[in-house]
């Protein structure tokens, strides 16, 4: 899911700061040439908390070699003043999105799904309305959010959240209530409605439900440990986690949303995981055969342009530039109570953060983008 604002790409506090810390795994030593010094890091996330005022931020740190290292910052319980559990459990949101598009591409590769066949091939007569037509929408459109489908999330009463259960077909009710955007195909515009569509064709292909087909083709497959689509009705985060929060204005007090029904995000948002995991995950996804197979993974990185800052979506993925050179892939993701980005470079460095809140000020994410950008160089 992402913030109901307007914005780009989803990728979806002032209190006092605990010690930050920076921790390495037991499989790494503390050497110079460890994936991103830990000062740049650290400094990030700290500034993240003292001045932009999140209640914690988390990162993970992975190296060419495959180590990592961990960082927090903050504080993991504004009411207990709890520590931030290193490498905890977070709500991540649109990052969802590229776990479903990679289940997708693997029934591609399957001959089970054709990229460019018609939705309603798939799902015949459900997509009707004035927000779109299923018998002129391909697959590819629906994953690389060129449908012109209109985004339900906008729609959404985001305070009602936390203990409102939707089924998937509601959510594409109310996104076809609404005008599309433009004609399938025409350009790129985000709607999380897409992956509404994308989860549901992957039930009616395999017959079987979506977060079952994720954990058994996805997160088994890995091992992904602390990775896990919550079942129907789960509000809960079942390992340590730092608590998540949610503001409607800067100036307003900040509300407990660590507990949530997260069927609102469904396909396009309802994950929840680790940054370690994370980094594993798109370092694998960029392997040709690893989790999808090479011709179809070439297909997952063929971009069209978003905006005019050299960012590219793919299918569930999206390329962003780096200010040393090169780009990263990887997603990103927000969700009422977490904001979580990151992703990885073609030489295998990686790295997500995650903070404890959506910022209603954009430019806290930028900061949030910036510590990615400043892991990934340095």
């Amino acid at each position: 899911m992402r913030r109901s604002r307007v914005r780009h790409v989803a990728l979806a506090l002032t209190l006092s700061t605990a010690a930050a810390v920076g921790v390495l795994t037991p499989s790494a030593a503390p050497a110079a040439s460890a994936a991103a010094p830990p000062d740049v890091v650290q400094r990030g996330l700290d500034a993240l908390v003292r001045t932009d005022g999140v209640p914690a931020a988390l990162a993970t740190v992975r190296d060419r070699q495959g180590r990592t290292r961990d960082h927090t910052a903050g504080v993991g319980d504004l009411a207990t003043g709890a520590k931030v559990p290193v490498d905890g459990q977070v709500r991540i949101g649109s990052n969802t999105k590229t776990f479903t598009a990679v289940v997708a591409l693997q029934l591609v590769g399957e001959g089970k799904v054709d990229l460019d066949g018609f939705v309603d091939t798939y799902l015949p007569g459900l997509v009707r309305g004035v927000g779109g037509d299923g018998r002129g929408i391909t697959v590819r459109q629906l994953l690389q959010h060129t449908s012109g489908l209109p985004d339900y999330e906008g729609l959404l009463d985001e305070a009602s959240l936390r203990h409102r259960y939707f089924e998937p077909r509601e959510l594409l009710d109310l996104a076809l209530r609404q005008e599309s955007a433009f004609a399938p195909g025409a350009r790129f515009g985000y709607s999380s409605t897409n992956y509404v569509l994308a989860g549901l064709i992957v039930q009616r292909v395999t017959g079987r439900p979506l977060a079952e087909e994720i954990d058994r083709r996805i997160i088994r497959r890995i091992g992904l440990r602390h990775t896990y689509f919550p079942a129907a009705g789960d509000r809960t985060i079942r390992e340590a986690h730092p608590h998540g929060y949610r503001r409607d204005s800067a100036g307003g007090p900040p509300a407990d949303f660590t507990e949530l029904d997260p069927s609102a995000g469904w396909a396009a948002g309802q994950m929840i995981s680790t940054n370690s995991d994370l980094d594993r995950f798109f370092t694998e996804l960029l392997v040709p055969d690893r989790l999808v197979p090479a011709a179809q993974l070439a297909q997952m990185r063929t971009t069209v342009p978003v905006g005019d800052g050299g960012m590219g979506a793919g299918l569930g993925v999206f390329s962003r530039p780096l200010s040393c050179g090169g780009v990263y892939w990887g997603h990103g993701g927000d969700i009422p109570g977490y904001e979580t980005r990151g992703g990885v470079t073609e030489d295998g460095r990686a790295v997500n953060v995650a903070v404890t809140t959506i910022p209603t000020d954009y430019a806290v994410t930028r900061h949030v983008e910036d510590v990615v950008d400043a892991a990934l160089c340095r």
